[in-house]
């Protein structure tokens, strides 16, 4: 008989006294044919090669690269299946609103899905894919037999969820923050599920069919699933229990909308929660209190607060954790570091937390605190001077803020000397005088500038009676005084009304102010013609010593005939006084119609949206899912890291094969699901082999394995994905509210459906399906025990002052304390659990 050795050996053929004869050349035993080839048999698809001439310290390193490298492709493949989920879940129907209008009634849109819904069942499986199919095909792989991996991850990644993951969640919150769980009671059904799961298991295992798993203990812990998202459904609806102060039905039919937030509605510009024409403007005369800021950057800003604004589910964070990973493109826009301070500028209005019309001050309870302007230019040489701090409606109060300094192009000790200090106005007072000293180096520097911020202190009885105004960041350019400068335009283009009157053109002088220059101007004729189109020609600008702008006024003649756009060209030559033109020399002027105008605002909308869209986690096309894969950051070369980089070239096979998988919005999103579904599984098999030859390889056995190598490597996206939500969102739910949800269906799926199949197996062969209680018993006893205990520190946080009556976040002290309690649980869990695997003691 000849027995195939699927590349793990060359034909062997059975010789007498049971041994085999290799190549028909010698007869070795059995021992010393697998002996010196350890671990070989442990795989169901590995290994593919023979490994028989290599060492066991070599063999060791490959598959724990090969494991961690998996883990890579994994997360990669889910993001795609996230994208899915995604698609699928974000099906709306439309309701119709009365609006001012009766005959044109408002029209949203609104999602389908139930989110306790969305997240126990889809968004649970994708979380959770890999450790549920890992059970399964360890089962099917076995003959329908028992193994120690599949349920062990399942374990030890609830473990690490529940323990580390709230952990990290707990001391990530910025001091003096806190989150709470808002659906209170969707968590309590899935917190009593976690615990009741686990426990059931010890039931079957120990107490009911000790060291077995008949047919009807497993199609309880299958049926438990649709129990739980059918308790978790109602609970959302509040059917049961003292109604909410609100109609949380009505809130959940309408989802996330709320009439009064603009850049929620749905539009005739922007659908699907995208913000509207009105709402766009009014956040663009908030941005354009921070000079210097171009219309890219008001749509990249606009786009970074609509995002936040909006509620996100847990799946979003996670797509993004694993992007932050991989290099893949992100799900928030990418901001410089200028437009970083605006943007946090902006957020620091307590009154402006959200898109939508700038709100009014409230000058009788508040006194507000503003800078005098937006903006300042000083000598290099000025020395010191000062910055005045304005304090305007309420006067009767004692109020304090902070000012302090943020380096731009110039630093701090180099250009200017920092600034961090608590400025107070007592009563009555309505100006503060903030010295700034400037650092004269003496050489010749392009010019540069920092910014002054005011904030709020973190004190919260500080921060009663006082909040900060519109301008609460100042830009402070320091102008070189040691050349002439160099005399350019400030833009390569202006676009202007043909009824404006006069063109204002503005020229600046830049990397210098020494002495007095002037330069010459002229327009020239293109499609806009001199005397029909405007009156042109040329002129000289002076700039005396230290100014550095002046203006050239163009009247713009208004023949009131409709017509296309035109453009004419201003040009800078033959500078005196030193001065040299910069690169900047033309400059275009485009005249269009008043009723084409409006076009500059829907542009502004197209590209707000556009930014909004390349954030979205799936991919409409194979073009687009492509061309991210090819892609560090998704294309976005400019604000792509070192890191980036690296982990793009890392992930980079893993990306280009999954590119090939259909984009969700084919079918809606359900050919992608099944396709990505399918590919997890081939890489969870993969992995399964993996560890289960790795463990061998160091003697470790498969229940150390898999609650530590694997349960770690199948968590560590959802650890980022959490820690993420837990510091944007308002509430706990997306950051711990969903862990308890996601080990619950770790076991009734993962567990529930691989040993309802092998019972049925079992039960039709008449034989038993044995499961050894022994380590997982152990395992299961011991999270049970100390999941109870974890879930009480939460209700603990949420009820006593001590801890900031919120589950994350609070007091600095109980905050750390909380998660070095937690940490310790889990290596408590784990050294316990590898003890008794390894035989210290029984159970």
């Amino acid at each position: 008989m000849v027995i195939e050795a699927s590349g793990i050996m060359p034909d062997v053929e059975v010789g007498p006294d049971n041994t085999y004869l290799i190549d028909n050349k010698t007869f070795v035993s059995k021992d010393e044919v697998y002996g010196g080839y350890k671990c070989a048999d442990r795989g169901m698809l590995l290994p593919i090669i023979s490994e028989y001439t290599w060492s066991i310290e070599v063999r060791g390193f490959l598959y724990l690269v090969g494991l961690l490298y998996c883990f890579l492709g994994v997360a990669i493949i889910a993001d795609i299946f996230m994208g899915a989920i995604e698609k699928i879940t974000s099906k709306t129907r439309k309701v119709y609103l009365t609006s001012e209008k009766e005959e044109e009634p408002e029209v949203i849109e609104v999602r389908i899905w139930s989110d306790a819904v969305a997240n126990l069942t889809l968004m649970a499986l994708g979380s959770s894919a890999p450790e549920i199919l890992l059970a399964i095909i360890e089962v099917i792989a076995n003959r329908f037999e028992a193994g120690a991996l599949g349920p062990g991850t399942i374990v030890g990644s609830a473990a690490f969820n529940l323990f580390v993951i709230s952990a990290v969640c707990v001391v990530s919150i910025p001091n003096g923050e806190s989150r709470r769980i808002k659906d209170i009671k969707v968590f309590a059904v899935t917190a009593v599920f976690s615990i009741v799961a686990y426990l059931w298991l010890v039931i079957i295992l120990k107490a009911i069919t000790p060291d077995e798993v008949t047919v009807w203990e497993a199609a309880v812990t299958l049926l438990m699933f649709p129990l739980l998202v059918l308790l978790a459904w109602l609970a959302e609806k509040n059917f049961c229990g003292v109604p909410n102060k609100t109609d949380t039905s009505k809130q959940i039919e309408l989802g996330n909308f709320q009439p009064a937030d603009k850049f929620i509605r749905d539009r005739q510009y922007f659908r699907d929660g995208r913000l509207d024409r009105d709402g766009l403007v009014a956040f663009i005369k908030e941005v354009k209190n921070y000079p210097g800021l171009t219309d890219e950057d008001a749509a990249v800003l606009a786009a970074s607060k609509l995002v936040e604004s909006q509620s996100h589910s847990r799946m979003w964070y996670r797509v993004g954790a694993v992007r932050n990973m991989t290099g893949g493109r992100k799900t928030q826009p990418q901001l410089s570091t200028k437009l970083k301070q605006v943007y946090n500028a902006i957020n620091e209005h307590p009154e402006a937390p959200n898109l939508g019309e700038v709100p009014q001050v409230k000058p009788h309870q508040n006194a507000i605190i503003d800078f005098h302007a937006g903006s300042c230019a000083v000598m290099e040489d000025i020395g010191k001077f000062k910055v005045a701090l304005c304090r305007s409606g309420r006067l009767d109060n004692r109020v304090s803020v902070r000012v302090e300094t943020i380096d731009g192009t110039a630093t701090e000790e180099q250009d200017y000397v920092p600034i961090n200090e608590v400025i107070t106005f007592d009563p009555e007072e309505t100006e503060k005088l903030v010295e700034v000293e400037i650092i004269n180096d003496n050489q010749w520097e392009p010019d540069e500038e920092f910014f002054l911020k005011i904030s709020l202190l973190m004190n919260s009885e500080e921060r009663e009676g006082v909040q900060l105004g519109r301008i609460s960041i100042m830009e402070i350019t320091i102008l070189n005084d040691d050349e002439p400068g160099v005399v350019m335009f400030q833009k390569r283009g202006f676009l202007v009304k043909e009824s404006i009157g006069n063109a204002v053109i503005p020229v600046v002088r830049k990397n210098g102010a020494d002495g007095e220059i002037t330069v010459k101007w002229r327009t020239i004729d293109k499609t806009a013609l001199n005397g029909r189109d405007f009156t042109g020609g040329e002129g000289v600008l002076t700039f005396k010593h230290t100014e550095i702008e002046q203006s050239i006024e163009i009247p713009i003649i208004d023949d009131m005939t409709p017509e296309k756009d035109e453009h004419f060209e201003i040009e800078l030559l033959d500078p005196t006084g030193g001065a040299k033109i910069g690169q900047i020399n033309r400059t275009a002027v485009t005249i269009t119609n008043d009723d084409d105008f409006n076009n500059v605002l829907n542009n502004m909308m197209k590209m707000t949206n556009a930014n909004i869209h390349a954030m979205q986690v799936h991919h409409e096309t194979y073009v687009s899912q492509i061309k991210d894969a090819l892609n560090v950051n998704g294309g976005d070369i400019e604000n792509a890291t070192a890191g980036d980089y690296v982990l793009h070239f890392l992930t980079f096979g893993w990306k280009i094969v999954f590119s090939l998988v259909p984009p969700p919005s084919l079918l809606g999103g359900w050919l992608c699901f099944f396709i990505s579904l399918a590919c997890i599984g081939v890489l969870t098999a993969i992995i399964g082999d993996l560890a289960s030859i790795f463990g061998c390889l160091v003697n470790l056995d498969d229940a150390i394995t898999a609650i530590t190598f694997v349960a770690l490597g199948t968590s560590l996206p959802d650890t980022f994905a959490s820690r993420a939500a837990a510091m944007q969102e308002k509430y706990a739910d997306n950051a711990v509210g969903n862990v308890t949800g996601s080990n619950s269906v770790n076991v009734f799926l993962g567990l529930g459906l691989p040993w309802l199949i092998a019972s049925i197996y079992h039960a039709a062969k008449g034989s038993k399906f044995i499961v050894q209680a022994g380590s997982l018993g152990f395992s299961v006893g011991l999270f049970s025990g100390l999941s109870i205990v974890t879930i009480a520190l939460l209700m603990a946080r949420r009820i006593f002052g001590v801890f900031g009556k919120a589950e994350l976040g609070g007091p600095t002290g109980a905050k750390i304390f909380s998660g070095i309690f937690m940490i310790m649980l889990w290596f408590i869990y784990v050294l316990l659990s590898a003890f008794q695997v390894t035989g210290y003691f029984s159970f």
